[in-house]
């Protein structure tokens, strides 16, 4: 006997099969959809907000930082205040200040942060500074570890995201000249 099933039984539908087909497509498109996202940090503009000279060698200079941040995520975030490190051939230079906060789901906004240069560092650097501004070309490095949580009703995840940046200004007019961002994140469990 052949046990093959007849052509009739082969063209039918099931809905337990519709089901368990519907039920994979919407948990696959979740996953496509829910998996964490880097944000992405992108340096718009720097200004000068305060400078002082006081002698016989204190310099204090603040700049303003506006930055372009992104949560490509569907969930909003909450994040902790962070130090941006602003590095010069390796030493430090600088901090600047990322205040506690928030950001909506798939969203951009602008951040200005504040900051603050280090005199002494600049005076130890001076030769070099006085050379890339001659040459209106100045590399700089930030670094920043920002924490913070996901959450939706009763679901929660906590996160760190560390940012890397390598920047090219114009010392003169402070013009952004290229910049790139690598940012790792980690996910843990509250």
């Amino acid at each position: 006997m052949d046990s093959s099933p007849s052509p009739a039984s082969r063209g039918r539908w099931s809905w337990g099969s519709a089901l368990v087909g519907a039920a994979s497509t919407a948990a696959a498109a979740a996953v496509l959809l829910c998996r964490p996202r880097d944000p992405s940090f992108e340096l718009i503009s720097i200004s000068l907000s305060t400078f002082h000279f006081r002698p016989p060698a204190a310099l204090d200079i603040g700049l303003t930082l506006t930055v372009h941040a992104t949560n490509p995520n569907v969930v909003p975030v909450r994040y902790g205040p962070s130090t941006v490190s602003i590095l010069y051939g390796g030493a430090h230079l600088g901090t600047a200040h990322l205040d506690a906060g928030e950001q909506p789901a798939t969203s951009c906004r602008l951040l200005h942060l504040p900051a603050r240069l280090d005199g002494v560092e600049l005076a130890h650097h001076a030769r070099s500074i006085l050379a890339d501004t001659a040459r209106r070309h100045m590399e700089l490095d930030a670094a920043v570890k920002i924490a913070g949580e996901a959450a939706v009703l009763f679901w929660s995840r906590c996160f760190s995201v560390r940012i890397d940046s390598h920047i090219v200004v114009d010392p003169v007019f402070l013009d952004v000249i290229e910049q790139e961002n690598r940012s790792e994140m980690q996910l843990y469990l509250t």
